[in-house]
């Protein structure tokens, strides 16, 4: 993004990324941020709150753009599919938290500012 694009909107967030910015994927990538062994699908599924199937789609749209790896293995005679968090997804899930901290800061630089502002006068 250059300085003017910047300028000229400095609240476009553009870092902002479409497949992270999504609250099932977000919660998908918190969970497996927080567990860098990565968790079982039941496990993710518990803690994201999701269905199987709809965990199942998030997961797949996350391992499409290379951020989480799925393996499918066995625990004893049992499947188990694990979802671990890629290198690339680590560094883009950081990228994205450090664009988030920006919205914040200027959403309460923004409020701060409008406290700060005298009322407006009401016209009857």
């Amino acid at each position: 993004m250059t300085v003017t694009k910047r300028i000229e909107a400095p609240f476009a967030f553009e870092g902002l990324d479409r497949v992270l910015h999504e609250k099932a994927r977000l919660s998908v990538l918190t969970s497996l941020a927080d567990h860098p062994k990565g968790l079982s699908f039941t496990e993710l599924r518990d803690l994201c709150g999701l269905t199987e199937g709809n965990l199942s789609r998030h997961v797949q749209v996350l391992e499409e753009a290379g951020m989480v790896t799925v393996t499918k293995g066995f625990e004893g005679r049992r499947p188990l599919t694990t979802c671990q968090l890629t290198d690339q997804g680590r560094s883009r899930f950081s990228d994205y938290l450090d664009v988030l901290e920006q919205v914040l800061r200027s959403a309460k630089r923004v409020q701060h500012d409008r406290k700060k502002a005298k009322p407006r006068e009401k016209f009857a």
